[in-house]
């Protein structure tokens, strides 16, 4: 069985103890823990529409995500600047170095296609990364004139020494969301990012990306 989902498991009946404390809405053995759990999915699944700013006189759902979603960004990008006491440039740091620890060694590429960036942007990333010493480039054993990115161990150390604080930025960012609406948004965001991706890196203008992109709704 796998190891998340047990702690998932964990989490939530640890979330139903702490709910039905004092409350004894339901009874503490599995029967209970099953009524919340329906209960819980139930009120998920019949939630009301949401309120947002500008609602009421035209302004549609896909104007407040797309609003959302930016700001969502700028908050992450905020609390990023004051990790590591600026030993790095930017949050592309870590994320590019995080990438490369989890995935292993990528083409320049493929590492850029993977952090959705502009090729301008992500060879200025990458290079700076080398100049800094934690990542390197090594020829493909299949290929020579292929160059791949590696972290080094450099690379894992500064990520290593900053982690705890790179874990706060992140749950922080997470905010106030229960387990259940984390998850729930992974899945939702899971869903946007394959949607973008399959298109996304596409030798196109960004008219023409558009123009795909919208027919594929369609």
């Amino acid at each position: 069985m796998s190891f998340d989902l047990i702690k998932s498991v964990v989490e939530l009946v640890q979330q139903f103890m702490e709910q039905n404390e004092g409350k004894a809405l339901y009874s503490n053995d599995l029967q209970g823990f099953t009524e919340w759990i329906n209960s819980s999915c139930k009120n998920t699944s019949e939630s009301i529409d949401p309120c947002w700013i500008g609602k009421e006189s035209g302004r549609i759902s896909d104007s407040i995500i797309n609003t959302l979603l930016i700001r969502m960004g700028r908050y992450a990008k905020t609390y990023s600047r004051s990790i590591g006491n600026s030993v790095f440039s930017s949050q592309d740091d870590f994320i590019y170095l995080i990438g490369l620890k989890t995935m292993g060694a990528m083409t320049k590429m493929e590492l850029i296609r993977h952090n959705v960036h502009e090729k301008s942007s992500g060879i200025l990333i990458i290079n700076r990364l080398i100049r800094h010493g934690w990542v390197e480039q090594t020829g493909s054993e299949k290929d020579k004139r292929t160059k791949h990115i590696q972290i080094t161990e450099k690379g894992h150390t500064v990520l290593e020494e900053n982690m705890d604080e790179i874990r706060k930025a992140s749950n922080v960012v997470v905010g106030n969301l229960a387990h259940s609406e984390q998850m729930l948004l992974i899945a939702i965001l899971s869903k946007l990012d394959e949607f973008h991706n399959s298109f996304y890196h596409m030798n196109l203008d960004t008219r023409n990306l558009l123009d795909i992109a919208y027919k594929r709704l369609r």
